[in-house]
């Protein structure tokens, strides 16, 4: 079994002086929730979900070696420039900085270089997606990378599976759900008993042939609210701690990724709908029971998914609805259907979005390397 220890970077090589890398990392979205976490960013549940193709951060990493002397003391700080969408973005550095405090045990090399980090969405900034998860498996991606190439200099040649179990391992520490943005159409995160390779550590590619109904599956997602969220991801994972329904909360994600384990392989999308509509409620009814309790679905989520509702009973046609902790609609169908959804989007539910603004998405594979 794969430890922490084993991601723990010990070669020494100053024979790099400068490069730079290009990655571009999707975002993601769960079927069966992760809510609640332990410490070091390890889940309180598995969950898995749908890795997206459009929606992604595109990071440049450039980095030049420091060089040290005596008076200087700040050599031995990190040190980087961010940059958003070319341009300087001060209130992102604190985010970057912690993530270089939590993974500099097993990359002590990031402290050797001053990097410059460039980067940018796909999406529309103020969109109301997460960027957290593409954001940072797209530095994770880069950042493993450059340990490629040090490994590499002294000797050693990395293998691709561990290039990606520690990319995700990685990102995991930035941004919990980021560990399932590295690799594979649909993700595993969490140890399950009938998971093969799951890990609390990193997300794994779906160990199992995927039936043809879910290839090019689509992610349609509606922007109900494009403002910033009211409760933070990691308040919301705080508040599981002493919920009076967590324990329950968590043998429910386990009985349901066994489930959607069986329906992705068998193709049942009766199946599908049922599990993944009840985890987006369920998550969402996690929220409204906690101490203190708070409500992220507007009015225009629940005239969404009533409209979804009664479209399905009219029509037959498998399409169904799922949210992350947020107002947002991600609608998922069949690419078969794709038609049928997109008038029902455009003759009816485009009304219940902030200024009209939809994404349309697909399933994808993961994380690109493009320089």
């Amino acid at each position: 079994m794969i430890t922490e220890k084993d991601f723990v970077f010990t070669t020494i090589t100053n024979a790099i002086e400068k490069g730079n890398f290009q990655w571009s990392a999707p975002s993601n979205i769960a079927l069966v929730k992760y809510w609640g976490k332990k410490d070091q960013q390890i889940p309180a549940n598995p969950s898995i979900s749908f890795t997206l193709n459009n929606c992604k951060t595109i990071t440049k990493l450039a980095f030049a070696k420091k060089h040290f002397d005596k008076l200087s003391v700040t050599n031995n700080r990190f040190s980087f420039d961010l940059l958003f969408e070319g341009k300087p973005k001060e209130d992102f550095k604190p985010k970057i900085q912690k993530f270089f405090e939590r993974i500099e045990k097993y990359c002590p090399f990031l402290r050797d270089y001053h990097f410059t980090i460039d980067t940018e969405n796909t999406f529309p900034h103020s969109s109301g997606i997460a960027s957290s998860a593409s954001g940072m498996a797209a530095l994770a991606m880069n950042i493993m990378s450059l340990e490629k190439a040090l490994s590499r200099n002294f000797g050693t040649e990395m293998t691709e599976d561990f290039f990606y179990q520690k990319a995700s391992f990685l990102a995991r520490l930035g941004s919990g759900s980021a560990c399932r943005s590295v690799k594979g159409s649909v993700v595993v995160w969490g140890n399950h008993a009938e998971i093969e390779g799951s890990s609390d550590l990193f997300g794994v590619e779906f160990p199992a042939k995927i039936h043809e109904n879910f290839k090019n599956y689509q992610d349609t997602i509606l922007l109900v609210d494009k403002g910033e969220k009211q409760v933070s991801s990691t308040v919301g994972h705080d508040l599981m701690h002493n919920h009076p329904f967590a324990e329950q909360r968590f043998a429910q994600a386990h009985d349901n990724l066994a489930k959607i384990k069986i329906v992705l392989e068998t193709g049942n999308l009766d199946e599908f709908i049922k599990i993944v509509e009840s985890e987006a409620l369920t998550l969402h009814a996690m929220m409204m029971t906690s101490l203190p309790y708070f409500i992220l679905m507007k009015p225009n989520t629940l005239e969404i998914i009533n409209t979804i509702w009664r479209f399905r009973n009219e029509t037959n046609i498998p399409v169904c609805f799922t949210l992350d902790a947020g107002a947002n609609v991600h609608i998922l169908y069949p690419e078969n259907v794709r038609e049928h959804v997109l008038q029902l989007i455009k003759g009816e539910l485009v009304g219940y979005c902030q200024n009209g603004n939809y994404i349309c998405d697909s399933i994808g594979t993961g994380a690109i390397q493009i320089l």
